[in-house]
């Protein structure tokens, strides 16, 4: 993966960043957002959804401030968007299958 990082919460918890290419080939790469206990449960979160081959290598891109707001406001705890200005969405919309008529 191209970019990545992670940051500490008070707590104790973690907000993971992750930059992933895009589920289909025409969108590009997309910035996903997971919160849990510790770096290794945030990538299994994201593994056990499909993504297989993520890893967290360094610390080159933490998330910002706007994100972690935006991740701990989430119910799930997992979101991305595909550019800064976006809009974030739940993973759900992400890994939801192509519907083939």
């Amino acid at each position: 993966m191209s970019a990545g990082g992670f940051c500490k919460l008070p707590g104790g918890s973690v907000v993971v960043a992750l930059t992933v290419p895009a589920p289909r080939p025409a969108e590009g790469a997309v910035r996903v957002l997971v919160h849990a206990a510790n770096r290794a449960r945030a990538l299994t979160r994201l593994r056990n959804l499909g993504l297989r081959a993520v890893y967290l290598r360094g610390n080159t891109a933490p998330p910002t401030p706007d994100e972690i707001t935006a991740v701990l406001h989430h119910p799930d705890g997992l979101v991305w968007r595909e550019a800064p200005g976006d809009l974030w969405h739940p993973i759900r919309a992400l890994i939801r299958p192509a519907v083939r008529y």
